[in-house]
């Protein structure tokens, strides 16, 4: 082979490998497993909720930084603190209202979100922080026992009636932690309240909807999802397992991304591993150390061959997603937030996530992949912008 051959030829293969490495992701350093895109869109950086159970909100309010974007209202940082703030006090309302019979606690849902902007507003990050504890993490443990033995004390109406004082009281250690929230603030040369700059970011909470896919209530109509962390009772749509999955993937093929609730307490999750799987033998995976209340650990340590190349997985079907839901396999433990569809070395879809748990507990920068059978079986709910679904799932659903 002539110099000049081999030349060209050496150029060739380094460009391939220039673009094969700058198109391929692995799922750690060394790891076995090699993603390609299809789509991605952009986001927001990578949070950290540290020691607490608000994943809720940073996921959503994730989603909607991304839909900011897409709109071309440019990049935004919104308070997940402030929508906790609020969600904290109307819980409290109605934990007391519920005689105490409702869930009280750190979590809450997607649609909470919605609700906290359109009844309060919202705020940029910059103008609350939410950490008036002396702490550059968000923690809540000291703060929800409080706030617990509050709540607690009034519902067993010591006094035969209640006091005028306890939800002020109550509003009081709250802020106490979280600070107190702005009436009105001056954000990049602009003055706002709460209402104005929700306004001006100029989407409409009512075109953002929850869907979910369980036969223990009909498809085609809302229901109020049974979790524990549903404390408003809010609705939500149901429909079969593929229309569900086409939602996700028409949002994503179409220019949107996607919010999602899931369970991480499985074999197959290891955002440490930067995968959530569906292995055919759970057996095959070993797990080392606990999974914490709320992950801030970023979940135990897994090994097994699963995490180091691409595996068979197990068939999810309507039924046995719905049999792991009724027999409590399927659990309500955390939001994040699809940004991409990518495939592995086998043609397999994967779904690009980016998760709370900031970006030094994994390789993929604070992201994971998870297998289209991993959210098929495990997701408990999605939120998706309403032109996102489907012409005739819309339909179906008499969404306008």
């Amino acid at each position: 082979m002539k110099s000049r051959e081999i030349i060209i030829l050496l150029a060739f293969f380094s460009i391939f490998k220039l673009s094969y490495s700058q198109d391929t992701i692995r799922n750690k350093k060394g790891g076995g497993y090699l993603f390609t895109k299809v789509v991605n869109y952009d986001a927001t950086p990578v949070q950290d909720q540290s020691n607490t159970g608000t994943c809720w909100t940073f996921s959503t309010l994730s989603f909607f930084e991304s839909e900011l974007l897409r709109t071309g209202k440019g990049t935004h940082n919104l308070s997940e603190m402030y929508i906790v703030r609020n969600a904290y006090i109307d819980k409290a309302e109605k934990y007391v209202r519920m005689h105490g019979k409702s869930n009280f606690g750190q979590g809450g849902s997607f649609w909470d979100i919605p609700y906290v902007i359109k009844n309060y507003g919202i705020v940029p990050e910059e103008v609350y922080g939410g950490k008036n504890y002396g702490s550059d993490k968000h923690n809540h443990s000291e703060l929800e026992a409080i706030l617990g033995a509050i709540a607690k004390t009034v519902t067993e109406n010591h006094q035969k009636t209640l006091t005028t004082s306890w939800k002020k009281a109550y509003t009081a250690v709250v802020d106490a932690y979280l600070g107190n929230i702005p009436s009105d603030f001056t954000y990049q040369g602009k003055k706002y309240t709460p209402t104005t700059y929700a306004s001006s970011l100029g989407l409409n909470m009512d075109d953002y909807i929850t869907i979910t896919s369980y036969t223990h209530h009909p498809f085609y109509q809302k229901f109020v999802l049974e979790v524990e962390d549903n404390w408003a009772s809010q609705s939500i749509y149901n429909v079969p397992l593929d229309e569900m999955m086409s939602v996700v993937n028409n949002a994503l093929n179409t220019g949107y991304t996607v919010a999602w609730a899931t369970d991480v307490s499985e074999k197959g999750f290891s955002f440490k591993n930067g995968l959530a799987i569906v292995p055919e033998d759970e057996n095959t995976v070993s797990k080392k150390g606990e999974d914490n209340k709320h992950f801030s650990n970023a979940g135990a340590d897994k090994t097994g061959t699963p995490f180091d190349a691409p595996c068979n997985e197990k068939q999810i079907t309507q039924q046995n997603r719905q049999e792991a839901f009724d027999n409590y396999q399927t659990t309500d433990d955390h939001g994040m937030h699809i940004t991409g569809i990518y495939k592995d070395q086998t043609g397999k879809i994967f779904y690009r996530v980016k998760n709370s748990w900031g970006t030094k507990n994994n390789d993929c920068d604070g992201y994971l992949f998870a297998s289209e059978n991993f959210v098929k079986y495990k997701t408990m709910d999605i939120m998706v912008h309403k032109e996102a679904l489907p012409k005739d799932i819309k339909k179906k659903l008499g969404i306008n």
